[in-house]
């Protein structure tokens, strides 16, 4: 419908969802996989909301308008899933989602993918950039480890 991939996209998402990885997420960051969605810890980073969550459907599905009603459900679940693990173990005041679509919409994935961040007080998420460095496996190993402890219980 409104797609903006280019022609031969390669899809990291699609990539990870198959047992690939990149020089930016590997197979170590997921910490939750479900029939038609998971949930791997992000190396981009922003200065206060370290360690947050994307959520992606495992099929390929670029954004809101071509997501069907299955994925989009299976999405929202693990959303609330990690949610409720963020917040129970990075010593967090609350939760933030964000979905983007179009590039005036601040998307520049082209798969559909939702962010779950970390808050706390006064940490300026809406008013503050990415770091301009990505989050090394090491630095990204905490966050795995104690959502990987609360989510496969």
């Amino acid at each position: 419908m409104f797609n903006h991939a280019p022609d031969g996209y390669d899809c990291p998402f699609c990539r990870l969802a198959a047992g690939g990885e990149d020089h930016l997420t590997a197979q170590h960051d997921i910490v939750l996989r479900r029939e038609h969605a998971l949930a791997f810890v992000a190396s981009r980073w922003w200065p206060n909301n370290q360690g947050h969550v994307l959520v992606v459907p495992t099929d390929h599905h670029e954004n809101l308008y071509d997501l069907p009603p299955a994925a989009g459900h299976a999405v929202h679940d693990v959303v609330r899933e990690v949610a409720i693990a963020i917040r129970s173990t990075y010593n967090c005041e609350g939760i933030s989602t964000r979905q983007h679509n179009e590039p005036a919409g601040y998307q520049d994935a082209w798969h559909y993918h939702v962010h779950v961040f970390p808050r706390y007080p006064n940490d300026n998420l809406y008013n503050t950039r990415h770091l301009e460095t990505r989050a090394t496996p090491d630095q990204r190993a905490p966050y795995i480890d104690r959502l990987r402890g609360v989510l496969s219980n």
